[in-house]
């Protein structure tokens, strides 16, 4: 691909997501079926210029806002929320990445060219079999040795979505040394000893492709080391990157909400049992029952774009990313309930949307970890 990808601004932008989603919403139950990658829906993104919406302007980007980024987040998800999930990880890591300090400038920018000129895909390579999240502590087992030339990098990533597409991974790890520290390398992932062992077989976000990056003595070069810290250092709290981990997650779901929320209403109006003589639709309980599904819906359309425009606390943030998920699930739940057996069948979306929608709750924080924080917080402790 030459020459810069240009992002459409305003509300072209937007049309051109709701474009995007109904051409992703095609694919989607085939692809969730299969467990196949949407490979397709990753070019369309790439054409679109969407992978280099977050860059800073300096490096040829549209620098984003937030709201911004967390409403085409959730776009695209009432297409395929798997797709979605790997393009809120692009802009969740261009956007960290813009902010690094540690990072020298020209690096940061070739990073952020990669994204805009040829529409290079970027995630963050942290969790392990043993460690699970770093976000609960611990030291990484994936370690980076001094070489000749640089690092050498070995271990092994699980749930790492995108995979089958990255060009380049952050990784976390620890440095061989007498005192190891912890931090970021940024993994080219077609350099030699890089392989993608095809893992990933969830309930949910089929189509992902979460799956496990093994690292053996993959040589990179002396910067590729970006951010290392002794591993108390990273508990300080970035309230930017807490917003930006928090918000288009909470976006994605509740556009999966919509997307169960409109093959509902489609059933209700068409389905009319032959005991009823009329549309499901008629009946005021369900009716009520709608309006509930309404109200969940419209209660995170509201927060999560406040949250993005106002900030607040991490706490805060982890407590609307907590909320938002319970309300997405709980208003694909209330579809499911109304639905009955319909709504189960392999023949209709609003299962797969079940599926996906329960996969809110396992993002960063975690409801535990999210209400424990506030509460605390509350508590002064």
């Amino acid at each position: 691909m030459d020459g810069t990808i240009l992002p459409a601004p305003g509300e072209t932008l937007d049309l051109a997501a709701r474009d995007l989603a109904r051409r992703f919403a095609r694919g989607a139950a085939a692809h969730d079926r299969d467990g196949t990658f949407p490979h397709g829906n990753i070019a369309a993104l790439r054409e679109a210029g969407f992978l280099g919406l977050t860059v800073p302007r300096e490096s040829g980007g549209a620098d984003l806002p937030l709201d911004r980024a967390a409403a085409l987040v959730g776009t695209i998800a009432e297409g395929c929320p798997a797709t979605a999930l790997i393009l809120a990880m692009q802009f969740v890591q261009q956007r960290g990445v813009a902010r690094n300090g540690a990072i020298p400038v020209a690096l940061r920018a070739r990073i952020g060219r990669g994204a805009v000129e040829r529409g290079e895909l970027i995630n963050a390579l942290r969790v392990e079999p043993e460690l699970g999240t770093p976000a609960r502590g611990g030291l990484p087992a994936t370690v980076a040795r001094r070489s000749a030339g640089g690092w050498s990098l070995s271990g092994r990533k699980i749930y790492s979505t995108g995979s089958p597409a990255l060009d380049l991974g952050l990784v976390f790890a620890r440095t061989e040394e007498e005192a190891p520290r912890t931090g970021l390398f940024l993994l080219p992932m077609r350099a030699r000893g890089v392989s993608i062992v095809e893992t990933w077989d969830g309930a949910g976000l089929r189509a992902s492709g979460s799956h496990d990056v093994l690292m053996s003595d993959v040589a990179i070069p002396a910067d590729h080391a970006l951010d290392l810290r002794a591993p108390e250092g990273w508990a300080a709290r970035d309230l930017d990157a807490a917003a930006w981990n928090t918000l288009p997650i909470a976006a994605l779901y509740t556009g999966v909400a919509r997307a169960a929320r409109d093959w509902l209403l489609g059933f209700l109006r068409d389905r009319v049992p032959a005991n009823l003589g009329k549309p499901l639709a008629a009946l005021p309980r369900v009716q009520e029952a709608v309006g509930r599904v309404q109200a969940l819906i419209l209660t995170n359309e509201r927060l999560i774009p406040s949250a993005a425009r106002d900030g607040g606390t991490v706490e805060e943030l982890g407590l609307v990313k907590t909320t938002a998920a319970d309300n997405a699930i709980a208003a694909v739940q209330e579809a499911v309930a109304l639905c009955g057996n319909h709504a189960l069948s392999r023949s209709n979306p609003l299962e797969r949307h079940l599926r996906d929608v329960l996969c809110a709750r396992i993002h960063t924080p975690q409801p535990d970890a999210a209400l424990t924080a506030a509460g605390r917080a509350a508590l002064g402790i």
